[in-house]
């Protein structure tokens, strides 16, 4: 049996699929999601951004975009538990010198950095101002598929000289066959390699191959794994945190257990379709993840009630 030690498992449903419904969670669901990943092993729960309310409108969002200090303290208290906090900023989408605490004020475990590559020189503040006020920090660096591979590289090896532990492959158009998913791993590994960082993969379902990108990513030596419940995120949606959880039992991590999982499931999960929120995989999805395009027409597509595929996929061939 493994503990798990080696890896560590993140749950992004807040966050990725706060894209979906505008970050309108009752606190009666994120209650009962940390108390869901205490008991299924997951070792990070990431709870949404920490957006600047100068440039996303509070009235129009639920908290979870902001992800305020004393709202996580709401649901975590001191959170005396082996379950790590975590929230994404987004570079150039924050206020993080005013609304980054120094860590020991704070309930938050660690920073996810999101950059695209022409953002690199930001997220790099960002990385260095994170880990002076204590954290950890993590980068995502979105869009790869489309990104050249030199560029790329580059990118890396600059984030990489940085107090990032984790470089996180990012799948964000959902555009990735194993093949090429493979190919990124390598180079994030080789770089990740070179200055003692690990390597984490966050997967999009466009293609229906989020699991297994996500499986492929660890066989090959990624340790940070990214899921979110019932795969809830941005369109087609993510890796299924209960598809993750049973892989991993199947494995051997004794740590890791997918049964908790399910009575969170059927009462929340379903209680979000229930109430008209609609994520998940659909053709309209499918036909941006395999023009390599970011899902913005799908997810347009999908609220117009459209089901004409065949005039969407000319139109997004244009």
């Amino acid at each position: 049996m493994k503990n798990g030690n080696e890896i560590r498992i993140v749950d992004a449903t807040l966050r990725d699929g706060g894209l979906v419904n505008d970050f309108y969670f009752e606190d009666d669901l994120v209650r009962a999601l940390y108390q869901t990943n205490q008991r299924t092993g997951v070792d990070y729960m990431e709870f949404g951004y920490k957006a600047s309310k100068k440039m996303f409108d509070p009235a129009v969002n639920g908290k979870w975009k902001y992800c305020d200090d004393e709202n996580i303290r709401a649901i975590v208290g001191e959170n005396r538990t082996n379950l790590k906090i975590a929230v994404m900023a987004d570079v150039g989408r924050c206020d993080y010198q005013e609304d980054f605490r120094p860590k020991a004020e704070s309930p938050v475990d660690m920073i996810r950095v999101a950059t695209y590559l022409d953002t690199i020189p930001g997220a790099v503040d960002m990385i260095e101002d994170a880990a002076k006020k204590g954290y950890e920090v993590s980068c995502n660096v979105m869009a790869i598929s489309r990104s050249d591979e030199y560029d790329l590289r580059g990118a890396l090896e600059t984030i990489a000289k940085t107090p990032a532990s984790v470089l996180y492959v990012v799948d964000s158009y959902g555009a990735l066959y194993p093949d090429h998913a493979k190919r990124l791993v390598d180079t994030y590994l080789d770089v990740a390699a070179k200055y003692g960082k690990q390597v984490g993969m966050h997967a999009h379902n466009n293609l229906q191959l989020a699991f297994s990108n996500t499986m492929l990513a660890h066989s090959m030596g990624a340790t940070w794994l990214d899921g979110t419940y019932d795969a809830m995120g941005r369109g087609a949606g993510n890796c299924a945190m209960e598809l993750l959880l049973s892989y991993l039992e199947r494995e051997g991590y004794e740590k890791y257990q997918m049964a908790p999982a399910l009575p969170f499931l059927d009462e929340y999960m379903e209680g979000l379709k229930s109430k008209g929120v609609v994520w998940g995989y659909d053709t309209q999805y499918l036909l941006t993840g395999q023009k390599n395009q970011h899902p913005r027409a799908a997810i347009k597509f999908t609220k117009e009630g459209r089901r004409d595929h065949a005039a969407f996929r000319n139109e997004i061939e244009k």
